[in-house]
């Protein structure tokens, strides 16, 4: 239901993704691993139309989008966690969350969104300059999923973030496709966390992917060393 089909992107003259193609199926995670600099946010920001598309093209649910600007993305079902989560720092929780509802929510948070992420609720006053790394991802989450998507992308949640958080992120991302019935797809350099919550794994290495395999038959050996290099 989330295509992209060789897909060309870059900075200035630089070309950064070198003809990347990747079809994710309905409710699956797909876990995109590479270390730094092999093009796992160019590529985030080439779906989310952050960057623009050189060549190839990128589709959900047989709609293209890849001439489409970002805002018309989100419209479409697809929404984004960056990097380093980019918080509203001088709002408060609730208003971050606002931010990412549909005109018709009347700036109302769905229980779910609290139910999932208890302790934004507890914190809905504060503001988010003033949470731990840890809830502002959760915030971030919680902020992509109010826009109602059908494709989630998180670019390396777990940047930052304490195990134990990173435990609970992971559980909530299964409870949110479950619920949801949401696709998902994360970039990771941590192994043991895409272990937890993928069922397919490909590893970009220099804007080309170099490995994919299923959950069934994963070497994490194999993710290991290239992510080591």
């Amino acid at each position: 239901m989330f295509n992209v089909t060789d897909l060309v992107s870059g900075y200035g003259q630089s070309q950064v993704l070198h003809a990347l193609n990747l079809q994710v199926a309905p409710q699956e995670i797909v876990a995109v691993m590479g270390r730094n600099g092999m093009g796992k946010t160019t590529l985030f920001k080439t779906l989310m139309g952050i960057l623009p598309t050189r060549s190839g093209s990128v589709s959900i649910d047989g709609q293209e989008l890849t001439a489409l600007p970002s805002f018309q993305r989100v419209a479409r079902g697809i929404a984004y966690v960056p990097q380093g989560r980019m918080m509203f720092s001088s709002m408060t929780v609730l208003e971050n969350i606002q931010t990412g509802l549909p005109a018709s929510a009347g700036g109302r948070v769905p229980d779910e969104l609290y139910a999932l992420f208890p302790v934004l609720y507890d914190m809905r006053g504060r503001k988010s300059g003033n949470l731990s790394g840890g809830q502002q991802q959760q915030l971030a989450i919680a902020r992509a999923l109010a826009t109602n998507p059908k494709v989630l992308l998180l670019d390396e949640p777990t940047e930052g973030i304490q195990p134990s958080i990173i435990k609970d992120i992971a559980r909530a991302l299964k409870e949110i496709r479950k619920l949801r019935q949401l696709t998902i797809v994360v970039s990771e350099q941590v192994l043991s966390f895409t272990l937890d919550i993928a069922d397919r794994f490909l590893v970009i290495d220099k804007g080309r992917f170099v490995y994919e395999e299923t959950r069934d038959k994963v070497d994490a050996a194999t993710i290991s060393r290239y992510l080591s290099v």
